[in-house]
């Protein structure tokens, strides 16, 4: 379970560190879509982010 918390932290933190840029660089609607991947992102890290501090939140 550890390692699929991690991996929700790293894949979120891809998709921030992608998308933000992206979100300013593409035109419409791709802009939107890019802006919808970075809220994805940060809620995907955070659930992994508590998955790792509280390993049975969801339990």
């Amino acid at each position: 379970m550890r390692v699929a918390a991690l991996l929700l932290i790293l894949g979120g933190l891809a998709a921030i560190i992608w998308g933000l840029p992206a979100a300013h660089r593409l035109r419409r609607p791709w802009d939107i879509l890019a802006a919808l991947l970075v809220l994805c992102g940060t809620m995907a890290a955070l659930v992994g982010a508590l998955l790792v501090v509280v390993p049975g939140f969801f339990g």
